[in-house]
């Protein structure tokens, strides 16, 4: 699988992040990073816990990565929890959290296949 069909596969916008990186060999390495990242497994740990706080920057923090990073469909679900926790509320449900979850997982075995 090239880096494009990777990005074709998750709903992601190839074109726009090899213009922000510059390059494929980057991009690759920016992509292994991310699935090392803690934002997404913190945004549940922290509603769990109910840390509203957390929750909103672990979220905030997940949305701006799929931002640099192209990841349009994930970038939409994030954003949705990120303004349903903005202000320190919490006005998540579950299907916003599951349409996080279907996202973030296809973004993650799609990186997992081209790694």
């Amino acid at each position: 699988m090239t880096i494009e069909e990777c990005y074709t596969k998750f709903g992601g916008n190839y074109s726009g992040v090899l213009g922000r990186l510059g390059s494929e060999a980057l991009i690759k390495r920016f992509l292994g990073k991310f699935l090392n990242d803690e934002s997404y497994a913190n945004i549940f740990k922290n509603l769990e816990s109910g840390n509203n706080k957390e929750a909103f920057r672990a979220a905030h923090t997940l949305k701006g990565i799929c931002q640099n990073l192209g990841f349009d469909k994930l970038f939409v679900s994030a954003n949705a929890v990120t303004e349903a926790l903005r202000n320190g509320k919490n006005d998540v449900n579950d299907e916003m959290l599951a349409a996080l979850k279907a996202d973030y997982e296809l973004t993650a075995e799609a990186i997992k296949s081209l790694i």
